[in-house]
């Protein structure tokens, strides 16, 4: 007879300590668990990685897991590994000894989760090996790589439907974004085209703070949002990696702890780059967006963009790296038109092809949707991937609304300008037009003498870019990447030319040089709170340091909040803190709760540590009590006798009724039973009576 599978809820508390599981993902893990294919788009810091890793435990045999980044890979498999799993990675950057260990458990049959590069799957002996492992389900973390849509594309990825359809094997694919072409695009690649068990968790990351700011002197407003989040662990995004190098030179010249980051580097000053960023508290990366994808660090309190992203996806994937542990977070994003012209030319300098240039085109005008926003960001963020929502009240916008003007008659001297000059001409050559320049290029076509020549010279120059860029962000117009830029009027801007619609714009934008708002971010703790927290941190960074791990593996900052928050004042008051799982509490309970209470707690036999914050630990203790109080009979003079720890746990979790199941869940001979039997079943009653009363 088999052995009954394990509990998900009993396995989230006991392996990976927490009591409650997020919102969506338990049908999630339940449809893995059940062996569904399944597609779950999650938002960034929404607990993907469990919706495969409790799974994997209740299942028989290995869950392949497919990532894209070393880095991704090894953060979790040591993560698994501090929780008690038996998990392991075959990646190029492998040592021989790491190889052979993750070799020595697949023979020993106690690897449950196996992670590989989909590179690896080229391999000839890739598919024997697996066979091998008895993989029993494919995992595929940011799956989003699958789609030519996709904004991170990786055409090894193309391999893994060839591999579950040889394998036989259920898949589940997990993304943080994927719009409907990416979706369809998943479901053909990956599973066939059949579409499989499909969940879409809300997107929204309500603990991030969203906001944008027109460029005015982007490395001072960088520097600025930095010093007022001195000390916290942040990511500043750059367009380029010459950028990455002057932000970071100067971020340090401003007393911060900043380094760089991008694909020029050689391999090993990335390496150390990454592990700075996971072991130093209030590290900041300067980064092209290469970095940070591959680092699961929870506690990053801010992520900046010195240059505007290069879609909606790409942005929100970057913007997801802060506050995965849920506490407050911070994002702010320049934008300006050296900005736009810069994406404009990478996606028309590119080798894709006229509609998938288009596709992106779009993508882009919906960026700037965003960041030419009216009203509530994340309204039109969520939005996007297709969901409703009222105003969050945690964006710039919601905070502070823009100031608005009614900007039709600007919009249609604008879409009179495209039209009277056949649609064949960028921002620029218009912008002249509506201002009355005479440049050469407009002499010599004879646009000097359209109707429209000099009819917006009230906007000036700025004024005029700053409409077309919201004109994008509306997409009324948008460049043709046939006619190299040109930009064309949409279909959505036909209303608008004939005065049947009128168009609100940003007064706020059209003041360029305004500078970035800087609010006050959100405490952490409570000011009484704020020195536990930092005894906590440094005991968390002295331990990772003597480990040679990141800081949150030993605990991510929501636990050590919690913990700061809470102050536990026993092993079961802290086996009750989010993500204090048995192991951890075995490892660090006693240590961190030191740092609470001053004094080490007393020693607790593994047994009752077994059993902390659960009401099977406080039986434990009363039917400890008991058998303490009647060790040598009720008139203190019989012969010694006792039950050891290990059989008073059992007992504390069968809670027998009978003295017959007493003897035989305990272990209980007839001397034991005669001294303890009663006293024991009283307790056991005592407790039952509690629980049906709702006081246990």
């Amino acid at each position: 007879m088999s052995a009954p599978r394990p509990e998900p809820a009993e396995l989230l508390r006991s392996v990976f300590g927490f009591s409650d599981f997020r919102p969506g993902q338990e049908e999630i893990v339940d449809a893995v668990r059940d062996g569904r294919d399944t597609l779950a788009i999650m938002p960034t810091g929404g607990g993907k990685s469990l919706c495969f890793q409790l799974p994997a435990l209740c299942r028989p045999g290995v869950t392949l897991v497919i990532s894209p980044l070393i880095a991704l890979m090894r953060d979790q498999v040591r993560a698994l590994r501090e929780a008690g799993v038996g998990a392991g990675a075959l990646t190029s950057g492998n040592t021989e000894e790491e190889t052979e260990a993750v070799f020595d458990l697949i023979e020993a049959g106690k690897l449950k989760l196996l992670y590989m590069a989909p590179e690896r799957l080229a391999s000839g002996g890739a598919q024997a090996l697996l066979r091998r492992a008895r993989v029993g389900l494919i995992a595929v973390d940011e799956a989003h790589c699958v789609s030519q849509w996709g904004h991170d594309f990786r055409p090894d990825y193309l391999r893994i439907g060839e591999l579950r359809s040889a394998l036989g094997v259920p898949l589940a694919a997990f993304t943080a974004t994927a719009d409907a072409e990416t979706q369809a695009e998943i479901v053909t690649r990956l599973f066939g085209g059949t579409p499989p068990a499909t969940f879409l968790r809300g997107f929204d990351r309500p603990n991030i703070r969203l906001a944008f700011a027109a460029k005015a002197r982007p490395r001072a407003q960088i520097e600025a949002f930095a010093a007022a989040r001195r000390g916290q662990s942040g990511i500043v995004y750059c367009a380029t990696r010459a950028r990455t190098e002057t932000l970071a030179q100067a971020l340090c010249e401003g007393g911060h702890t900043a380094i760089a980051y991008h694909a020029g580097m050689a391999a090993e000053e990335r390496r150390l780059a990454e592990t700075r960023f996971q072991q130093d508290d209030g590290l900041i990366v300067v980064a092209t967006i290469a970095f940070g994808m591959g680092i699961d660090k929870p506690d990053i309190r801010w992520v900046a963009h010195s240059d505007l992203p290069k879609s909606i996806e790409g942005y929100y994937q970057e913007i997801g790296r802060a506050g995965r542990d849920g506490a407050p977070a911070d994002t702010l994003t320049l934008f300006g038109p050296d900005d736009i012209r810069l994406r404009r030319a990478q996606i028309d300098e590119g080798l894709a092809p006229p509609e998938r240039k288009e596709a992106d085109h779009a993508r882009l005008n919906a960026l700037l949707g965003l960041a030419e926003a009216t009203a509530c960001r994340r309204q039109i963020l969520l939005g996007y991937f297709g969901e409703d929502s009222d105003p969050c009240g945690n964006c710039d916008l919601c905070e502070r609304p823009a100031k608005l003007f009614d900007a039709t008659q600007a919009v249609r001297k604008a879409l009179s300008a495209a039209l009277r000059t056949g649609e064949s001409f960028g921002a620029g050559h218009l912008i002249d037009i509506l201002t009355g320049t005479a440049t050469d290029k407009v002499t010599a076509r004879g646009h000097d003498r359209l109707p429209t020549f000099g009819v917006g010279r009230e906007l000036g120059r700025a004024g005029w870019q700053a409409v077309f860029r919201q004109m994008m962000g509306r997409d009324l117009i948008r460049p043709d990447t046939e006619r190299h830029g040109a930009l064309r009027m949409t279909d959505a801007a036909r209303p608008v030319l004939r005065g049947e619609e009128t168009v609100m714009l940003r007064q706020d934008s059209i003041e360029a040089a305004r500078a970035a708002a800087r609010p006050e971010p959100k405490a952490l703790v409570d000011e009484a709170d704020e020195g536990l927290l930092a005894a906590l941190k440094a005991k968390r960074r002295a331990l990772a340091e003597a480990a040679r791990v990141p800081a949150y593996v030993i605990f991510p900052d929501r636990t050590l909040i919690e913990m700061a928050q809470r102050r536990p004042r026993t092993m079961d008051d802290m086996a009750a803190i989010t993500g204090v799982g048995a192991a951890k509490l075995d490892r660090y309970g006693g240590t961190f709760l030191a740092v609470i209470t001053g004094d080490a707690p007393a020693p607790m036999h593994p047994a009752r540590k077994a059993l902390a914050g659960r009401d099977a630990g406080a039986l434990f203790d009363r039917l400890m009590a008991a058998q303490q109080r009647l060790a040598r009979g009720d008139d203190g003079t019989g012969k010694p006798l006792s039950c050891s720890p290990t059989e008073l746990r059992r007992i504390a979790q069968a809670r027998p009724a009978t003295l017959s199941d007493l003897g035989r869940v305990g272990g209980l001979g007839a001397p034991r039973l005669e001294r303890f039997g009663a006293a024991f079943l009283h307790e056991i009653a005592r407790d039952m009576e509690a629980e049906a009363d709702g006081t246990g």
